[in-house]
């Protein structure tokens, strides 16, 4: 099952089976509490996050230590926790253009997060089933070089690979390499009828994006 924890403009999801769960993606400092509330009584045994950017990663380290459960993360995108924009992105719109603004704006942001180390590295093929969950990791590079999906039998969470952030839901409004960007945009259109659900927005049904 996969339940989401809105938290303003970000989302964080749980994805549980049985006594056990996986927490994927942490938002910022200012939802903190709310995720703690979502936790409780959960066995959360792993945090995933879907890529480096703080609005995804900011409370890492505080769930860490207070669920006790290891990071896991795909290993390109440790750069981005200590500087968000050490990938430059770029947008074709100009409402991706407003967004890159912000975010140089708020780059500080990405020093104000409390440090973690990455216990546990994830690549493609990636299985969650000794963490209790029946999921894999998919890379969906593009919107960063580590950029990664969490694929179940309930759907798709795709991080910022996709968006739903300015409806209708698409392809990745920023992205460091668009090349990539569209590759995992076809590779996610290709694992056919899922509900996808976005790092932005609401869930939409999975297409060819």
């Amino acid at each position: 099952m996969i339940e989401r924890i809105k938290c303003g403009m970000n989302n964080a999801y749980i994805l549980s089976q049985g006594e056990n769960a996986i927490l994927v993606d942490t938002a910022t400092r200012a939802s903190k509490k709310k995720i703690l509330r979502a936790c409780k009584g959960r066995n959360i045994r792993l945090i995933v996050l879907t890529h480096g950017h703080y609005d995804h990663t900011q409370n890492a380290a505080v769930l860490s230590r207070e669920l006790g459960a290891p990071i896991a993360m795909h290993p390109a995108d440790v750069p981005l926790l200590r500087d968000m924009l050490a990938e430059p992105l770029e947008s074709p719109v100009w409402t991706g253009r407003i967004l890159i603004g912000f975010m140089k704006l708020s780059r500080g942001r990405t020093m104000e997060s409390e440090p973690f180390e990455v216990d546990v590295e994830l690549q493609e093929g990636f299985s969650f089933a000794e963490y209790g969950v029946e999921a894999k990791a998919i890379e969906l590079p593009g919107h960063t070089r580590g950029s990664i999906g969490v694929v179940t039998a309930d759907g798709l969470i795709a991080g910022d690979a996709l968006t739903n952030l300015f409806p209708p839901a698409g392809k990745a409004a920023l992205y460091s390499d668009e090349a990539a960007m569209l590759d995992s945009a076809r590779k996610a259109g290709a694992l056919g009828d899922m509900t996808v659900y976005f790092g932005h927005g609401g869930p939409a049904k999975n297409r060819e994006w």
